[in-house]
């Protein structure tokens, strides 16, 4: 998948303690490339159990990241990038603002762009404190990247 894909694989790197990758996926076709990648990963919540997440890029259009966090259109919307961001991520070593979209009540969706691509994180459950654990990621472009990054079980998240 990796070096298929037209938009950026983005992979917290380091990962952040006791998180574990549990799968990847893209949306497109061998003759044009991956238009979207997903990477799943999960790890201790900041409040009780399991957290899952998801870092998605995609192209403007696709509408993977808004299908994983329960909108009906194939992008953020219109407004969800008004006012200051509600969290800022490492993106190739330079800060990436991310704004709170409302999706499903189960998950705490976020998005930006990077590379003139959407950027999506969207995280189980709601409050499992993925704001905080946000600032802390550098996501890496996996695709420039051989590394030996430790996987967990497959992510139910991706089977849909």
């Amino acid at each position: 998948m990796r070096k298929s894909s037209v938009v950026p694989v983005w992979l917290p790197w380091p990962l952040p303690a006791r998180w574990v990758v549990t799968g990847f996926a893209e949306v497109g076709d061998q003759r044009t490339g991956a238009r979207a990648s997903v990477v799943a990963l999960t790890g201790p919540s900041l409040v009780e159990g399991p957290a899952d997440l998801l870092i998605i890029a995609e192209e403007p259009g696709i509408g993977l990241g808004a299908a994983f966090a329960g909108l009906d259109g194939p992008d953020p919307g219109t407004g969800f990038d008004e006012g200051p961001p509600n969290a800022k991520i490492e993106v190739l070593g330079h800060p990436a603002p991310l704004w709170c979209v409302d999706g499903e009540d189960d998950r705490a969706v976020y998005a930006g762009e990077a590379l003139g691509n959407w950027l999506w994180t969207i995280c189980w459950p709601a409050d499992a404190g993925c704001m905080i654990a946000l600032a802390e990621l550098s996501l890496i472009d996996a695709r420039d990247h051989d590394l030996d990054v430790p996987f967990g079980a497959f992510s139910p998240r991706l089977e849909d």
